[in-house]
């Protein structure tokens, strides 16, 4: 279970802080909830307590783990599908898990992708998303703003 403070990652929303933990009458039930705070996109959700595993919710990873992430993003570009649509949905697949090596890896083949052959227009959108999403998690890792955590990406993808 989490607790107030604890730095979390919400697949196909971000990396967030858990606000607080409240009992809420919602639709004649009562139940409790985690109230998140996504400090990049100032957006709060209200998460039943109960459905944490079944959406993904976890904690944001460790500077460790950071770095086996860098050092992923600066390896050289692995093989991708030829066809967007299914390159499209199993990015989209992947994104869902919410494992930020997955993360990561969406993110490294579609910018090396955009500079070589460029992207669909949902291909382009997926990845400013999956790109935020990174972001906003290395962000909350070594607490730093959203455009050095931007950088940091750009400048570890050859």
């Amino acid at each position: 279970m989490f607790q107030v403070g604890d730095k979390i990652f919400y697949p196909m929303h971000g990396a967030g802080i858990i606000e607080n933990i409240e009992e809420r009458e919602v639709l004649g039930m009562r139940k409790n909830y985690y109230i998140l705070q996504f400090p990049f996109t100032n957006m709060t959700i209200l998460l039943p307590i109960d459905t944490v595993e079944k959406v993904g919710l976890r904690e944001i990873v460790d500077k460790k783990s950071l770095r086996k992430v860098e050092t992923f993003l600066r390896e050289a570009e692995s093989p991708t599908v030829d066809n967007w649509q299914q390159r499209y949905r199993e990015n989209v697949s992947i994104l869902k898990g919410g494992d930020i090596f997955g993360l990561a890896q969406v993110v490294k083949s579609l910018i090396l992708r955009s500079r070589s052959r460029g992207l669909s227009n949902s291909e382009k959108r997926l990845l400013e998303d999956a790109k935020q999403y990174l972001i906003s998690e290395i962000a909350l890792i070594k607490n730093i703003e959203e455009e050095e955590a931007d950088q940091f990406i750009e400048d570890t993808i050859p």
